[in-house]
């Protein structure tokens, strides 16, 4: 069975991408989450950062290797339709590489409520534009998944964003509305949020983007 190492639960969108994969397809697997700031991770991977995936001798390192890795065994990963799939792919590529100023200003941090102090252009070019291939891929293969009627990765690499929705309340259309709370409906998401609620740890650096991001309305997360 392979190992997943991980980061904080509430605060790292990479590492839950193959976590919500594995545990949304059922591909039986171990969870080992290495704190920020009190675990040196590259102990157990070369770059220093997870998410990374050991299979016996294989060692597999950011996330989108990691799913096209499990794709070898687990057809169900991507769309079985030629035209989703290739829909899937290039948005999970899209998502994988892009929207920085989504990154930058809305960073993750599950257990908060936060208004924003400003949305300057580009960030709400990106939101528009997420808002954009939701739709796409929701009308051309119905929903309520991004690329038909079944999860995928593409769904997987998105989750990270749901909680973002979740944290900063961005205007986007009802469509979008729709697919972000199937995203939050599913079983993984629920046991990934309530997880990273009852975390005890807490990362400065990551506060500190919290707190720079704008006003802190909620904080959900048990107390220190």
């Amino acid at each position: 069975m392979p190992t997943l190492y991980i980061a904080n639960k509430n605060y790292s969108s990479w590492s839950l991408r193959p976590w919500l994969l594995l545990t949304e397809l059922g591909i039986g697997f171990d969870e080992i989450l290495l704190p920020f700031g009190e675990k040196d991770f590259s102990a157990v991977s070369p770059t220093a950062k997870v998410p990374c995936l050991v299979d016996g001798d294989i060692r597999v390192w950011d996330s989108l290797s990691i799913i096209e890795y499990l794709a070898e065994s687990h057809p169900s990963v991507w769309p079985a339709d030629k035209a989703a799939r290739a829909f899937a792919r290039s948005a999970s590529a899209e998502m994988h590489s892009g929207f920085g100023a989504i990154r930058s200003l809305c960073s993750m941090n599950c257990g908060l409520r936060i208004k924003l102090n400003a949305t300057p252009a580009a960030l709400l070019a990106e939101w528009a534009r997420m808002d954009a291939l939701w739709r796409e891929g929701l009308e051309r293969f119905g929903g309520p998944f991004l690329a038909g009627s079944k999860f995928s990765a593409a769904d997987a690499f998105f989750a990270p964003i749901a909680f973002r929705a979740q944290t900063y309340a961005p205007e986007l259309s009802n469509q979008s509305r729709a697919y972000i709370d199937t995203l939050l409906g599913l079983k993984g998401m629920q046991s990934w949020y309530q997880a990273a609620l009852a975390e005890p740890w807490r990362d400065d650096e990551h506060e500190k983007e919290a707190l720079e991001a704008g006003e802190i309305l909620a904080d959900f997360r048990q107390s220190r």
